[in-house]
């Protein structure tokens, strides 16, 4: 299973276990992760704005969509690396990407 690293508000780290096939949200929230992901996938909302540390694994997640782009102009703390964890599927070649959760929702 790909390891995933969600790097904490206040500095601290959680690194999880991924499973293929969920979303880095639904991976984040199962582990406990202090995001809100209020509408739990749907793409209505930023809540589980994260950010990706190394603007190489950014690079290597693809382009988010134009629905996502719009969705990502209501993220507080947004950054060139910033992506939404439900359009971001877990896969083995994720194994060792690192989020950073934002400092506020």
């Amino acid at each position: 299973m790909p390891k995933i690293t969600f790097i904490n508000r206040d500095g601290s780290e959680t690194v999880v276990d991924a499973k293929p096939g969920l979303s880095v949200m639904e991976t984040a929230v199962d582990n406990g992760i202090d995001i809100e992901a209020a509408c739990e996938g749907s793409l209505a909302c930023a809540t589980c704005h994260l950010v990706v540390v190394d603007q190489e694994w950014y690079d290597k997640l693809g382009a988010p969509s134009d629905d996502e782009e719009d969705m990502l102009d209501l993220a507080f703390g947004l950054t060139k690396t910033s992506r939404l964890s439900c359009q971001i599927r877990v896969t083995e070649e994720l194994d060792g990407v690192r989020f950073r959760v934002p400092d506020d929702f």
